[in-house]
Parts: C-alpha cells; sequence; structure tokens
C-alpha cells in the first residue's frame, strides 16, 4: 500500500507573479491619471466660473463681425463663426493638398539628381538639400513673403503672364464660372477615375501574362482630361472664364492668390522637399545594385529600369517616412498665423479673441488636426499594404 504525499505547492506573492503585479500597477497608473485629468477639469471649470465663462459651442452661430484676407467659399463678416472656421479650414485644407503633391514632385525629382553622375546636377542636389534642411521653416516662410513677393510692383505695374499677372498683391488669374449644368463635369471625373482604376488592374494582368507594359501615366492623364471635357461639351459648355481687368488702382474681375498663400505654399513645398528627397535616395540605395544590372542586361533603358525595377522596389523604404513628411506638411501649415495668412488657426485665434472660448477652440483644433492626420496615415498605410502586395 502506497502513500500518496500530497505536493506543496509553493507560494507565490504579486512580487513573484508578474502577470498580477503588471495588473496592479496597470491600475494604478489609470487611478493616478484619472485623478490629473479630474484635479485639471475641476480647476478649468472653478477658473471659468470665476470667470464667469460659459462653456459650450453655441457660440459657433453667433456673427463672426471679421473680414479674411482669403476665403476659397463664400464669406463676409455677416456669417457665423461656424462659417468663419470653415474657411480656414478649406484654406488649410487647400495649402496642405497642394503642398504635398509639390513637395513629392520636387522631393523625386531632388532625389534623382541627388544620385546622378552628373557633377552640376549632384551637386546643386547636395547644396539644395543641406540648405533648405539646416534652415528653420518659418525663416524660410518669412523670406518667402518679405524678402520675395512682398517687394513685388504694385498692381499698377504688375508683371504680366499672359491672362495672369503678378504684383505684391499676389497671382491674379482668370476665374472659372461654372452655369447649369456643370455637375456634368464631375461626372466625367469620376466616370474618369473608375476607368483608370479598371485599366490599371487589366494592365497589371496584361503585364503579368505577356511582360509588356502599357504606357498607364499617359493615358490616365488623357482620361482625366478628355472625358470632363467631352461631359462639358455634351451639357453645352457650361463653363466661362471671368478674365481680370487692370484698372487704376489694381485688377477688378478674376481670382487672386494672396501673397501669404504662395509664400506659405512654397516655403511648406520647398522645406518638405528636402526631406522627402533624402527618403527617395536612402530607397534607391536599398534597393541591390544588381537589380538594375539585370535591367540593363535584358536590354532596358536607364530610365525605364528605374521606373518599372529599381523604384517599384523602392517604396518599400520610401513609404514610411513620406508619411511622416506629408503629416508633418499638414501640421507645418499652422505656421501660417505668422504672416496672416487665414487658416483654421489664424481664424480660429480671430475667434477665441473676440469670444474668449479657449478650450472650444482649441478643442476643435485638435480634432481637426487629429483627423486630417488619421486620414492621410490610413490613406498611405492602405497604399503600402497595396504596393507590398503588389511586390511579392
Amino acid at each position: 500500500m502506497s502513500l500518496e504525499v500530497p505536493v506543496r505547492r509553493p507560494y507565490r506573492s504579486w512580487r513573484n507573479s508578474g502577470r498580477l503585479r503588471g495588473i496592479v500597477l496597470q491600475a494604478l497608473l489609470l487611478l493616478g491619471l484619472a485623478a490629473l485629468f479630474y484635479d485639471l477639469a475641476s480647476n478649468t471649470a472653478a477658473n471659468m466660473a470665476s470667470r464667469q465663462i460659459v462653456s459650450g459651442f453655441d457660440f459657433l452661430w453667433r456673427r463672426a463681425g471679421f473680414e479674411v484676407s482669403f476665403a476659397l467659399i463664400p464669406y463676409s463678416g455677416e456669417d457665423t463663426y461656424f462659417r468663419a472656421l470653415m474657411v480656414g479650414f478649406f484654406n488649410t485644407l487647400a495649402v496642405s493638398a497642394l503642398g504635398i503633391v509639390l513637395a513629392t514632385v520636387l522631393g523625386l525629382a531632388v532625389g534623382l539628381m541627388r544620385l546622378s553622375r552628373n557633377w552640376l546636377a549632384l551637386r546643386m542636389a547636395m547644396g539644395y538639400i543641406e540648405i533648405v534642411r539646416n534652415v528653420p521653416l518659418l525663416l524660410q516662410l518669412f523670406i518667402w513673403y518679405r524678402l520675395v513677393l512682398t517687394p513685388l510692383p504694385p498692381a499698377s505695374d504688375a508683371i504680366m503672364l499672359g491672362s495672369a499677372s503678378l504684383s505684391n498683391k499676389g497671382l491674379t488669374l482668370p476665374a472659372p464660372l461654372f452655369g447649369d449644368g456643370a455637375w456634368w463635369f464631375w461626372v466625367g471625373f469620376g466616370v474618369a477615375v473608375v476607368a483608370i482604376w479598371l485599366l490599371s488592374g487589366w494592365s497589371r494582368k496584361q503585364q503579368d501574362a505577356t511582360g509588356k507594359s502599357m504606357p498607364i501615366w499617359l493615358l490616365s492623364v488623357l482620361l482625366l482630361v478628355a472625358l470632363p471635357v467631352l461631359a462639358l461639351l455634351a451639357a453645352g459648355w457650361p463653363l466661362t472664364f471671368d478674365y481680370p481687368v487692370k484698372g487704376n488702382f489694381g485688377f477688378t474681375g478674376g481670382m487672386t492668390l494672396v501673397p501669404e498663400f504662395m509664400a506659405l505654399l512654397l516655403a511648406l513645398s520647398i522645406y518638405t522637399a528636402a526631406f522627402i528627397a533624402e527618403a527617395v535616395r536612402a530607397g534607391i540605395m536599398a534597393v541591390s545594385k544588381g537589380q538594375g544590372e539585370a535591367a540593363a542586361a535584358l536590354g532596358l533603358r536607364p530610365n525605364f529600369a528605374m521606373r518599372l525595377v529599381v523604384l517599384p522596389q523602392a517604396l518599400r523604404v520610401i513609404i514610411p517616412p513620406l508619411t511622416s513628411q506629408y503629416l508633418n506638411l499638414t501640421k507645418n501649415s499652422s505656421l501660417a498665423v505668422a504672416i496672416g495668412y487665414p487658416d483654421l488657426v489664424s481664424t480660429g485665434g480671430t475667434i477665441l479673441g473676440q469670444t474668449g472660448q479657449a478650450i472650444e477652440v482649441v478643442t476643435i483644433w485638435m480634432a481637426v488636426y487629429l483627423t486630417l492626420s488619421l486620414l492621410t496615415s490610413a490613406f498611405m498605410n492602405w497604399f503600402n499594404a497595396r504596393h507590398r502586395l503588389v511586390g511579392r
């Protein structure tokens, strides 16, 4: 008859249990953060009550009473604060979107020049990158605004560029006027986008099957131009242009891109392009030299080898830092307040000064920039994942 000796399990205290210790420490951290936020909220509520400040967003529907120098949507001082914030939002969105496009194109060109065997092109790219990256963006913004655009001749002696003109009042361009049926333009544009998407998929399948590539970029540009134009022709061409007319005190008619907008766009694009150029150079250098040599052995010319072989592989390295630069450009657009461009921060600052609703205005700023950043990150992550699938 055998006697079973009970096995005594060793006592495990919370100090010896990593999982239990982690739970306890996280709970204490959450309690500390909750106490901190409660204290901040209590102090804020007490300070607002002592200053008789009423919280809430009802102030957005009151009359704004101030004008802005540049607006992409109709606006006057009789509109509401909400309308003024929308003006600032669209101004921020416009300069950020255009800045991303220009910075990408310029950064790609400079990055390729940085790898060129041409001595002059290489030195020019190196000088551009080193100078622009090491000069503060705010200083570059002042240089473009104060030293380049402000000293331009007055509107009476504007530099004529065909139907456009350039002066210290900005760049004056013909303004498009859309009549009845102009919505057909957007129908044609939408059909063009769908057609490009279908054409791209078909082109990839044909290339995988036969090895022959199509000029997809050229066809895409033609579709984006031709289909909206054909849609406008079918609608009776409901599109006219309001050309600027020079008078004694400047131009009447047309549309004007104010110097503040131009200075901000140039500064953001040129500054960000220097960082994108280095990301492009690093991505291309990360691709094995054997890839280019193999493409040359197959008879591909250098430009085709770069576009079809090297760049698609380099994108895996380029896209993550490229996403960061896009986010930085969008957030750096808030420097517009330094030169008086009515972006979201500038218009919000005016509203804050008039209403005293600091918490609400700052909350709107945070929500808008957070949303733009998350949308940009989501798109770039989708693009990165799509490229990875294609590259396998």
